[in-house]
């Protein structure tokens, strides 16, 4: 397979060859080299009619894997192809310049300023925070609360924010926007119709507002979610007469991947006009937005504040016109499924958007005093939650009696602020310092700014006596105690995952009921399962509490099937 340096690339170009970009779309529109043709890999065989059979080609994507895997088909269909060694990273990496593109090929290329989308993942809690920038100035779309993350991202690109923009007041965390704005003298834009106690720069449906010469922000109405929550369609200015070409759209809770943010998080009343809202918003974005417009949502990556979930990552404004139910079916049909389909949502909601109509601070999270066993052992008499951020498998070999497992390596801050009542004092024990800061991290998401205390080491270090600890298994080992002797199997799993598949004669205590039931688990060997283990384990720390013999399964719910239980 021939090769072409970045060097090579640069003399190509200049004699007029073909340069072939073979990467996703999203891709390519954060940067190529200049005066490239982009066809997908994916698209590739299909679409090689378009290239001219007498110029040579010279096939590139980000570091020179996926471009090298396509020289071959190139070269089969009769051009003269090489891969460019290192890709679009060398060519970078070499001061050359990058621009990004126009989607006919072979139109008339008027270069027009980069953008870069830079993605903050929040997995604990399923969202994403956005920041975009044109390489000058940097507007953020719903933040989190822990603002560093943002500001440290600010400082690496060496990008000045301007804007900061809420597509809605949100129910599933606290907000970094207001103390964002603060600390970087940016305009925080909120939805003028939104009832808040803090200065904003307000915001109506149809009003754009400008991010430097480059990028247009205009706000479309898009209630489903809520009842104001907006959309945020970009465009970059191009061309000598400043014409503006859509590029993405920020979807917050409406148009998610594959799904639509729930309608039913501000109470049944609103419910049906909200999920009814939901359907048109979604599809006026799909009327007014062309099918190569990203979109980026900001739920539905695990959040509860998604109706349903994907596995998608990306996806267009024509991908979800394809394969999104609230685009492809009528209302009715739309509106029933969902409305079938929604189960509970964490009780920590209702505390959220209270606190971002308030105007949420930046969050304090230096280290919380230390706690020696003596005193751990007093918060859990007095009724405090002493929490073991520990893999539930070191928790189940041995814990402080009395402690509770919310392990970090999972959805920590959305079970244990759904369980916890509201105001109980926290103390978190973990194996570092690491470990206890980014639990704080994880908790002031949701409100909860300060733990009482902490301690790190081991649990020998946290109790005055012996250890606590009880057996793990997996579904096969239940199948067979089950022939011989009876035990008490209880699923924590939700009520619409127990309907949908179970082990007979289990007994259903969904986990964020588990707390307040706990009573209801009869006396005896108690076998406690979820879908994974997760929350198995946490409510076999209750259980552990109450002085139960338990076992916790630790194995995937599939498994329940293949050995006959479910």
């Amino acid at each position: 397979m021939r090769e072409t340096s970045v060097d090579q690339l640069a003399a190509a170009m200049e004699r007029g060859e073909t340069v072939l970009d073979v990467r996703e779309r999203r891709e390519f529109r954060e940067g190529h080299v200049p005066g490239a043709v982009n066809i997908p890999m994916s698209e590739l065989p299909r679409r090689l009619a378009e290239l001219d059979p007498a110029v040579p080609v010279h096939v590139v994507c980000a570091s020179g894997n996926r471009s090298g895997a396509m020289v071959p088909v190139v070269v089969a269909a009769g051009y003269a192809a090489a891969n460019v060694t290192g890709g679009t990273s060398a060519w970078t990496r070499s001061g050359r310049p990058v621009e990004t593109p126009l989607e006919t090929p072979g139109a008339p290329r008027t270069p027009r300023p980069a953008v870069t989308v830079r993605t903050l993942e929040t997995p604990s809690l399923g969202d994403r925070t956005y920041l975009v920038h044109d390489g000058e100035r940097a507007f953020v779309v719903d933040p989190q609360r822990d603002i560093d993350r943002v500001l440290d991202v600010l400082a690496a690109d060496g990008v000045r924010l301007t804007h900061v923009f809420e597509t809605h007041i949100h129910n599933d965390y606290v907000t970094g926007g207001y103390a964002l704005a603060q600390a970087t003298g940016a305009a925080y834009v909120v939805n003028a119709a939104d009832e808040v106690s803090f200065d904003r720069t307000p915001i109506t449906d149809g009003e754009t507002l400008a991010i430097g010469p480059t990028m247009r922000l205009r706000a479309i109405a898009t209630p489903g979610h809520t009842f104001t929550h907006l959309s945020y369609a970009l465009s970059l200015v191009a061309g000598e007469n400043g014409e503006e070409e859509p590029y993405a759209v920020f979807t917050g809770g409406s148009l998610l991947y594959g799904a639509t943010g729930r309608p039913d998080l501000l109470g049944e009343e609103h419910t049906d006009a909200l999920v009814r809202h939901q359907h048109a918003s979604a599809h006026r974005l799909a009327a007014e937005l062309p099918d190569e417009a990203d979109v980026y949502p900001t739920h539905g990556f695990g959040s509860f504040c998604s109706a349903t979930q994907s596995q998608s990552s990306s996806s267009t404004i024509g991908q979800e016109k394809r394969s999104n139910p609230v685009l492809t079916q009528d209302e009715e049909t739309y509106v029933r499924e969902l409305l079938d389909g929604l189960g509970a949502w964490p009780a920590y909601y209702a505390h959220m958007a209270p606190a971002n109509a308030a105007g949420p601070s930046a969050p304090d999270l230096s280290p919380v005093r230390e706690a020696d066993a003596d005193e751990l052992r007093r918060r859990i008499e007095a009724g405090e939650w002493v929490v073991d951020l520990r893999t539930r498998t070191a928790f189940a070999a041995g814990h402080a009696p009395g402690t509770l497992n919310f392990g970090l390596d999972g959805p920590f801050a959305t079970y244990l602020g759904w369980l916890i009542e509201w105001g109980t004092p926290i103390t978190l024990l973990g194996e570092s310092a690491d470990d206890v800061a980014a639990a704080q991290r994880e908790l002031v998401r949701i409100g909860i700014d300060r733990p009482a205390a902490q301690a790190t080491g081991d649990p020998r270090d946290w109790s005055t006596g012996d250890l606590g600890s009880f057996a793990t298994a997996t579904f096969a080992d239940l199948a067979q105690v089950r022939h011989h002797r009876d035990v008490v199997v209880l699923d924590v799993r939700r009520t619409e995952e127990h309907q949908d598949t179970a082990i007979d004669g289990a007994l259903n205590i969904p986990l964020h009921e588990l707390p307040r039931r706990v009573a209801e688990v009869p006396a005896g060997e108690v076998w406690v399962h979820c879908a994974g283990g997760y929350r198995a384990s946490v409510a076999a720390s209750f259980l552990a509490a109450a002085g139960h013999t338990l076992v916790a399964v630790d194995d995937s719910f599939e498994h329940a099937e293949k050995v006959g239980l479910a």
